[in-house]
């Protein structure tokens, strides 16, 4: 059939759109089905490769469920806040809001380009007002919970973006939008508690289906450690220095205490210090290194001992030097350790820099090379009442010994760290309070909190927002006591408006509450999420806690949002390397549309390999797929006037139907279009085919290549489009194989196959087995001693 690709995808692109083929029904009478994607943050460069790659998944799941007669939700919105689009916007002096509106246009046009399902009813913007109302009133509850507070502490800050970066957004010591290496700033900062939260994150792992790997990546982020708080004495005023340690039972080899720059003990006890100066320099020199700068393993240790303070071991009652070290964080345990130096590799380190004595508690190993750290088993020697017992059997005991007498206790504590939540740029949701002298930080109920139009929104100066210049916002009244304030002039993180989205896409247009909780209750939870392996420890951590928090405070229905989390893997380069353009190697998507269609991309994408691993883009491959659905096209030449299957096809037909389903199930979308061709390939060789057998084939690549499905099915007459047609059923005992193939051997070397049917009689095997032409050739002139004949596997010929 003659097929012109760019009328027919716009043809039915405005059919499907014009017609609320994809719009979602509250409290439809079908079983519901919620595919969610991470919604896109709408750059001016529009959709990239990886965003196609990205929507795939869903969209062919989505398209599926319709099929079997699901009710679908599949979304779209847009992460619209943020620093890129600022940087944008100061760089080519527009305002943000235009080009965040621009942006979102262009992005939606591209979308539907491409034929995506969503239903665009439901878009969802989060720089608009009646979104993050919802943001801040979400802020706002946390706020009222004591479970969002303002504290002065040090913080990650980009100088470049001129703006404080929670840990998760300068991993490895380099902000994550810039580039530019992070540093130290005090700074008086918002922080959500998210840590009260911790283990309820954790358990709740154990409800979803997640990949392995992912949760590993969160229960690795939130860090678990099960352990004891020791009270250690300090010798010149008897007060406690209390330490964290997940192995008490190795106590006895503890040789000295580190406590981090920022421990108040050095403060509190200055006037018994007499080496303070030495301590501020290094103070100072510790403030302009990052976390990451400063716990690496593999970093030069450095430390100060602190002259006028011991320690004295608590079980021992031995005095121990306490030192000051970089390594050592205030916001993990206690901000003091104890070191047991032959037992732990950054605490040999430093004993053997600093000439501290080291003592093995633990059976095993050569401290005098290396400090022995594999005790997770073990027997205890060097510990007085633990002598002798297991590794188990001594943390047992010695918290049992530490609880009796009052010197310590069973402690669980958590390595995540809470929420730096504000911003000191312009792009952003407004916080919502206000400080007054006399209340202290007050709520601003009145919501929204308009954000407002401004001309000047570049970043302030000493890392302020450029909301701190304006008068007429920051001045204000107290809403509790009516006198003159001051309002906070931070905005949110990006972070903010993606920790709820997918609670209001369920009711996106409603004025009165976040969202209906009866509409919440249809909807949730979101059956199937997908998205990229970089934000399983950021945005779906911090969204699970938001949604955690709003069920334990009655306004959603579920304490998991998500039940099922898939992940993508990266399109490479034509060269194998990750896309850049700096490196010249990127795709366009629409570049690849205009040339070969939509359909051609949606198929290749999926067909380039593991949807969750990572794959070079193959020009030659998107070609191969060209040429799989234009052979697909000419198949309504073929049609007879027969009904049913083709009997020559069935047994594929209904092979093909099951496991194309399974492979969609189970992301292996590339061995599902494998198998469609394989599919074809058998058509391609038939003198005929069926409408059923064309009609199959359709329905199974339909939430692949929905344009060309729709056009054929058309053309042979169907009146209803194939949005809702229904996905076909297969006959299990018609998947198994009716033909198997039979290895021929000679003298015990394999000399041919051939194909049978299945539980052939013996004596038709031995004549098949004779009629292969490589066996003739093997048994000519020879004599046949013997026939071993194995139903249904083997022929095996002796001949001499």
């Amino acid at each position: 059939m003659e097929y012109d690709f760019k009328k027919v995808e716009k043809k039915w692109q405005d059919y499907w759109y014009s017609h609320d083929c994809f719009k979602a029904i509250d409290f439809d009478s079908k079983p519901k089905y919620y595919a969610l994607i991470e919604f896109p943050y709408p750059s001016g460069a529009g959709m990239h490769i990886g965003h196609i790659k990205a929507y795939s998944s869903m969209e062919v799941v989505s398209r599926k469920r319709r099929m079997q007669g699901y009710n679908v939700l599949f979304p779209i919105g847009f992460d619209a806040y943020g620093l890129p689009t600022e940087n944008y916007a100061i760089k080519n002096n527009i305002h943000p809001r235009i080009v965040t509106d621009r942006n979102i246009l262009t992005f939606t046009n591209q979308l539907k380009s491409v034929g995506l399902s969503f239903d665009f009813d439901r878009v969802i913007d989060t720089t608009k007002e009646d979104y993050y109302k919802w943001t801040q009133y979400i802020f706002l509850r946390l706020f009222k919970k004591k479970l969002a507070y303002k504290s002065f502490t040090y913080v990650n800050y980009c100088p470049t973006c001129k703006v404080v970066l929670a840990n998760e957004d300068s991993q490895g010591g380099h902000c994550d939008r810039c580039g530019s290496e992070v540093i130290q700033k005090q700074k008086d900062v918002w922080f959500l508690k998210i840590t009260d939260y911790s283990q309820k994150l954790l358990d709740g792992l154990d409800e979803v289906d997640y990949p392995a790997r992912v949760k590993q990546e969160q229960i690795n982020w939130i860090g678990k450690s099960v352990g004891a708080e020791i009270n250690f004495k300090i010798k010149q005023n008897n007060e406690n220095l209390t330490v964290f340690t997940t192995r008490p039972d190795t106590v006895y080899g503890v040789t000295f205490m580190v406590i981090a720059p920022e421990h108040e003990i050095i403060e509190k006890y200055s006037s018994c210090i007499t080496n303070l100066d030495a301590i501020k320099e290094y103070q100072i020199a510790a403030q302009k290194k990052t976390e990451f700068q400063r716990t690496q393993i593999n970093k030069d240790k450095t430390g100060i001992k602190i002259e006028g303070l011991t320690g004295i071991n608590p079980i021992t009652g031995k005095e121990i030097p306490i030192y000051v070290a970089d390594y050592v964080m205030t916001g993990y345990g206690t901000g003091a350790i104890m070191a047991v130096p032959a037992h732990d590799t950054r605490d040999y380190e430093f004993a053997k820099k600093f000439n501290i004595d080291i003592i093995p508690v633990i059976e095993g190993g050569d401290i005098s090379k290396e400090a022995f750290t594999d005790i997770e088993t073990g027997t205890m020697i060097n510990s007085d009442i633990l002598n002798g017992l297991s590794v188990k059997d001594a943390k047992d005991k010695i918290i049992e010994y530490l609880e009796s007498n009052s010197i310590g206790h069973k402690m669980v504590n958590y390595k995540m760290k809470d929420w730096a939540f504000n911003r000191q740029r312009y792009w952003g949701e407004p916080i919502p309070i206000i400080n007054c002298p006399n209340c202290g930080y007050v709520s601003d109920d009145n919501l929204p909190l308009k954000l407002p139009y401004i001309e000047n929104f570049k970043p302030g100066n000493d890392g302020e927002s450029p909301l701190a210049d304006i008068k007429e916002y920051v001045n204000c009244k107290c809403p509790k006591c009516g006198k003159d304030a001051k309002r906070e002039t931070d905005t949110m993180p990006q972070w903010a408006g993606s920790s709820w989205y997918f609670l209001r896409y369920c009711d996106p247009r409603n004025d009165n509450e976040l969202a209906n909780m009866e509409k919440l209750k249809y909807w949730l939870p979101v059956d199937w999420y997908n998205g990229g392996m970089e934000h399983v420890t950021r945005h779906m951590i911090y969204s699970r806690f938001w949604n955690n928090f709003l069920f334990d405070e009655g306004l959603v229905p579920v304490k998991e949002p998500y039940k099922k989390r898939t992940c993508i893997g990266l399109i490479l380069g034509r060269d194998g390397q990750k896309m850049s353009k700096s490196l010249g190697n990127t795709v366009d998507p629409l570049e690849i549309v205009n040339e070969y269609g939509a359909d051609t991309l949606r198929v290749y994408i999926l067909f380039i390999g593991e949807y969750d691993q990572p794959a070079p883009w193959s020009d030659e491959g998107i070609k191969g797929v060209k040429r799989f659905l234009e052979r697909v096209l000419r198949f309504d030449e073929k049609l007879n006037d027969k009904e049913g299957y083709s009997p020559s096809l069935e047994n594929l037909i209904h092979k093909t139907i099951k496991e194309v389903g399974n492979d969609i199930e189970n992301i292996k979308f590339n061995t599902a279009i494998s198998k469609l061709m394989v599919l074809s390939n058998a058509y391609s060789k038939e003198e005929s085919i069926t409408k059923d057998d064309l009609m199959v084939l359709l329905k199974l690549l339909n939430p692949f290549a929905p344009h060309m499905c729709e056009e054929i099915n058309e053309k042979i007459g169907n009146k209803e489009c194939m949005v809702f047609s229904k996905w076909p059923d297969y006959d299990e005992a018609k998947t198994i194989d009716n033909e198997i193939d039979i290895a021929v051997q000679v003298n015990g070397k394999l000399r041919g196959t051939f194909k049978i049917a299945k539980d052939s009689s013996k004596e038709e095997m031995e004549r098949r087995a004779f009629e292969v032409e490589n066996v003739k050739v093997h048994i000519n002139g020879k004599e046949i001693k013997k026939v071993i004949v194995v139903p249904n596997k083997i022929v095996n010929i002796v001949a001499i």
